[in-house]
């Protein structure tokens, strides 16, 4: 096994928009990695409140829907059903009833409706509070399955067009990871260090993937390597960072 102690810090390029961006940077700190914050995204919340007329049950594929509802002093009563465990730890804290989390996709999380449907859980419709750009059609999937259920656009995941300095200087010197954690994430990324005219240096970086969604969007530029984290949780990620720092393999 490597000595790890007298390895240089290895720098992560951190592409998400805060809160996440601090929170994901202070756990690579206490594992022993250099983070260098520069999102791909900036999040804008809508100020308006949807119309929870008939709503029965609400439906989250993301911690930033959680945030967006909660900022507008939506009554928390309802059953909540989250995409995953970063998603239902955020609606916890934030104080809305988690009736249960499905496994970090769409699919797995319209399953977990309609089974709770199934067993009266819930009546009415479902509310999903999303942002604009989403992985998949939670309302289609339901409606499939005879369940009334309607979108909410809370939040715009606006592009940031330009690497922050930081990140472009250790694209140009360095051989860092850059933690992406979503497919839009991963194109957004290679299209900055584009205009950055960093492109040809991507084929030293390495790229950091949540899920194999990630890495098959990451797969269409020239990285020196790809890196998937078994499980799409924050935790799992780091892990599999300390793994190849220390010689390891999954």
């Amino acid at each position: 096994m490597q000595d790890v102690s007298r390895q240089a810090p290895i720098r992560v390029i951190v592409t998400r928009p805060e809160p996440d961006a601090g929170r994901f940077a202070a756990m690579l700190i206490e594992a022993g990695f250099t983070p260098i914050l520069s999102p791909v995204m900036e999040l804008r919340f809508a100020e308006r409140p949807p119309d929870l007329a008939g709503v029965g049950a609400l439906a989250f594929s993301s911690a930033n829907g959680v945030r967006a509802l909660a900022r507008l002093h939506i009554p928390a009563a309802l059953p909540a059903f989250m995409v995953g465990a970063a998603s239902a730890d955020e609606a916890r804290q934030r104080g809305f009833l988690v009736a249960g989390e499905a496994e970090g996709d769409v699919e797995s999380l319209a399953r977990l409706i309609e089974k709770a449907a199934s067993r009266g859980a819930f009546s009415g419709a479902v509310l999903h509070a999303a942002g604009n750009d989403r992985a998949g059609n939670l309302v289609e999937a339901l409606q499939r399955s005879k369940i009334e259920a309607r979108l909410a656009v809370l939040y715009e995941a606006a592009p940031v067009s330009a690497l922050s300095r930081e990140a472009a200087a250790a694209l140009s010197d360095d051989a860092p990871w850059v933690a992406l954690f979503s497919p839009r994430a991963a194109r957004l990324f290679v299209e900055a260090a584009g205009r950055a005219g960093l492109a040809e240096q991507l084929g030293s970086a390495r790229a950091l993937c949540l899920s194999d969604a990630v890495a098959e969007e990451a797969q269409k530029a020239g990285w020196s390597e790809i890196a998937v984290a078994p499980t799409r949780r924050a935790e799992s990620m780091i892990e599999t960072l300390r793994r190849r720092r220390d010689g390891q393999r999954p």
